[in-house]
């Protein structure tokens, strides 16, 4: 079939269940899809998995799209959301009000070898703060969006955004004096 395009036939096509169209469209953005996953779950086999159940949901609810907009930017909205729903259910998320954080709290990650500095330092950053940066550096997400997504109020956005850049800041700057960057 080609690459995958999302003209109408193609959206038609996943409409009617159609195996190859979604086996095209998933193998053209299977790529891209696991990046969004890795951005807020690092450990590999987790994003592939919850990367995989967002193109279930994908398929499953291909008649709600509306076309507007790109078909790529609704499957990333898709595969952000999973994303969070993984992390809630294994309590990685908070998203109560407070933006107190625990000085042994479990950053769930794994290093990996081919990211680069900048990105394994966004990966240490506390969860809250990764995932809010995430959202708004990487995604593009506003704050209010930030807000609906992870039940918390906008100011909360704003701070963790604040605090994520600080600590990457004070990473990079220890990084540069010790010549390790």
């Amino acid at each position: 079939m080609g690459k995958v395009n999302t003209q109408i036939h193609d959206i038609d096509g996943l409409r009617a269940n159609d195996e190859l169209v979604q086996k095209a469209v998933y193998e053209s953005l299977a790529p891209k899809m696991l990046g969004t996953c890795l951005n807020f779950i690092s450990d590999r086999s987790m994003a592939e998995e919850v990367m995989n159940n967002g193109f279930v949901k994908v398929f499953f609810n291909i008649k709600k799209y509306k076309q507007e907009g790109s078909f790529e930017g609704w499957v990333r909205k898709i595969m952000i959301r999973e994303s969070l729903s993984f992390l809630r259910k294994k309590k990685f998320l908070i998203s109560e009000q407070s933006d107190t954080i625990l000085e042994h709290q479990k950053t769930y990650q794994q290093p990996v070898a081919e990211v680069s500095e900048i990105q394994r330092l966004i990966l240490q950053l506390p969860v809250e703060f990764k995932l809010v940066f995430n959202l708004y550096a990487v995604e593009g997400y506003s704050h209010k969006e930030i807000a609906e997504l992870l039940n918390i109020p906008e100011a909360t956005s704003k701070t963790r955004l604040f605090r994520a850049r600080r600590l990457l800041k004070e990473q990079l700057t220890t990084k540069k004096s010790n010549g390790r960057f």
